[in-house]
C-alpha cells in the first residue's frame, strides 16, 4: 500500500513567490478569473493543473514545494445520469412558466454562460446562428456531442425556439461556452478544475454542471490495481473526502469576494440517487462544495422528485422536461441534471437584469438575489431538503 502509485491531482500557483496566496481555505484568493464586466481586461489564470502519478510519500514530499497549493487523488467524474421519462407526448418546455422566464423582461443579453457536459450539437437549429465557442477536455474524444446529456441541458438554459416550440430559458445570450468534460469512458477531477478556471478566464458569469464524482467506479479501479475491496473502498472515500474539501476550496473562490472579484455563479446538480419513499440521498460532490448553487429536482407539480437527492439549495422542473435531442428534434429527459441548466438559465436573466442596470454582475449579487426571489415550498417541501425554495426568474 505505501509503495502503490496512483494518480493525482497537483495544483500549483502560477504566482511568484507567495504573494496573492493565503486565504485559509489554500487555493489563492486571485483564483477569480471572470471579467466583472465588458471592457474589462481577459484576466490571467494564477494556478495550473497537472497530473502525476505518485506514492503517498511521493506527493508528501511534492507537497512541501513552495509551489504546490493542493494535491488530491485523481478521482473519475461521470454524468448524473437521466431518469426515463415515463410521460408521452409532451408538447411544451413547462419549466419555462414555472420558472417565471416566460413572463421575465430579461433575455441573458450581455452574459456569457459555460456548460460542462458532454459538448453539444452545434448544429441543432437551437442554437442556429448563436456565438458558441467549444473546448475538448477529453483526450481522444471528437469535439461534439455524442450522448445528447449536454445538448438537452443547453437547450434549457440558451436554445431558440424549434418550430414553434420554446425551450430556452435566456434565450439572447451574448456568448455560450461549451466544455467537454465527459467523454465515452467519463471524464476526471482535474478535467472540471481546468474546465472551470478556462470558463473564469472567458468571461463566464454562469457555469452550468450536471455531474457527479464516481466513487464506486474508483472502487472498482482500486480494486484492478490489485487491492482487497476493503483497502479499496477506504482508499475510495479518502479520495472523495480530498476532492469534496478541495472543490469546496474551489468554490470559495469561484464565487468571488465582495470587493475583488466578480466570480461565477456555478450551478450543479444535487444527484438522482434517492428512492422516494424508501430512503433519500444528501447532495453528491462536486455540487455539495460550500459555494455551489445545488439543484433538486421538481415535477409539474412542484413536488420534489422521488430520485432527487436532498439538501440542495435551490429546486427547478426536473421531470419531463423537453429540450434539445441530437436528431435535430426534441426529446424528454429528467432528472435533477434537466433541473440544472434551469437554475444556470435563470442566474443568466438576472446577471442580464443587474447588467440593464449598468451594474457588476458579480456571483455573489446574482445567488443573493436567487436566494432572495425564490418561491417557497414549504410545508410540503422542508427546508432540509430544499434549502431556499423554487428558482424564480426576475
Amino acid at each position: 500500500m505505501k509503495d502503490l502509485k496512483l494518480d493525482w491531482v497537483v495544483i500549483k500557483s502560477v504566482v511568484s513567490g507567495s504573494g496573492g496566496m493565503a486565504t485559509p481555505a489554500g487555493i489563492p484568493k486571485n483564483i477569480q478569473l471572470a471579467a466583472a464586466a465588458k471592457g474589462k481586461k481577459k484576466p490571467t489564470p494564477t494556478i495550473k493543473v497537472e497530473k502525476s502519478n505518485m506514492s503517498v510519500d511521493e506527493t508528501r514530499e511534492l507537497l512541501q514545494e513552495k509551489d504546490v497549493v493542493d494535491a488530491v487523488l485523481r478521482m473519475p467524474i461521470n454524468l448524473i445520469r437521466s431518469v426515463k421519462s415515463t410521460k408521452k407526448g409532451v408538447k411544451n418546455a413547462w419549466g419555462i412558466a414555472a420558472v417565471g422566464a416566460e413572463s421575465s423582461k430579461r433575455d441573458g443579453a450581455g452574459v456569457t454562460v459555460a456548460v460542462l457536459d458532454t459538448g453539444i450539437d452545434k448544429n441543432h437549429p437551437a442554437f442556429d446562428k448563436m456565438k458558441i465557442e467549444q473546448r475538448n477536455f477529453c483526450d481522444g474524444e471528437p469535439d461534439d456531442d455524442v450522448d445528447g446529456h449536454g445538448t438537452h441541458c443547453a437547450g434549457t438554459i440558451f436554445g431558440q425556439d424549434v418550430g414553434n416550440t420554446r425551450i430556452g430559458i435566456a434565450r439572447k445570450i451574448d456568448r455560450a461556452l461549451i466544455g467537454k468534460v465527459i467523454g465515452e469512458d467519463g471524464g476526471a477531477s482535474d478535467a472540471i478544475i481546468d474546465a472551470i478556471q478556462w470558463a473564469q478566464s472567458e468571461g463566464a458569469h454562469v457555469i452550468s454542471m450536471s455531474l457527479g464524482m464516481d466513487f464506486p467506479g474508483f472502487v472498482y479501479q482500486l480494486v484492478r490495481k490489485g487491492l482487497g475491496v476493503e483497502q479499496a473502498t477506504s482508499l475510495a472515500l479518502t479520495g472523495y473526502t480530498m476532492n469534496l474539501r478541495m472543490f469546496d476550496r474551489l468554490s470559495r473562490g469561484i464565487i468571488g469576494e465582495p470587493g475583488l472579484h466578480a466570480g461565477s455563479v456555478v450551478t450543479a446538480a444535487a444527484g438522482n440517487e434517492s428512492k422516494m419513499p424508501l430512503y433519500t440521498i444528501m447532495v453528491a460532490p462536486p455540487a455539495s462544495a460550500e459555494d455551489f448553487v445545488s439543484v433538486a429536482a421538481l415535477d409539474e407539480a412542484s413536488r420534489l422528485a422521488d430520485f432527487s437527492n436532498v439538501g440542495a439549495k435551490l429546486a427547478a422542473p426536473g421531470v419531463d422536461i423537453l429540450s434539445a435531442s441530437l436528431d435535430g428534434g426534441l426529446e424528454t429527459m429528467s432528472g435533477t441534471s434537466m433541473a440544472t441548466p434551469h437554475v444556470a438559465g435563470v442566474a443568466a436573466l438576472w446577471a442580464s437584469e443587474l447588467l440593464a442596470a449598468k451594474k457588476s454582475a458579480d456571483a455573489a449579487k446574482i445567488v443573493d438575489m436567487m436566494k432572495a426571489k425564490a418561491k417557497s415550498l414549504q410545508p410540503e417541501i422542508s427546508e432540509r431538503d430544499v434549502a431556499w425554495g423554487m428558482v424564480q426568474a426576475p
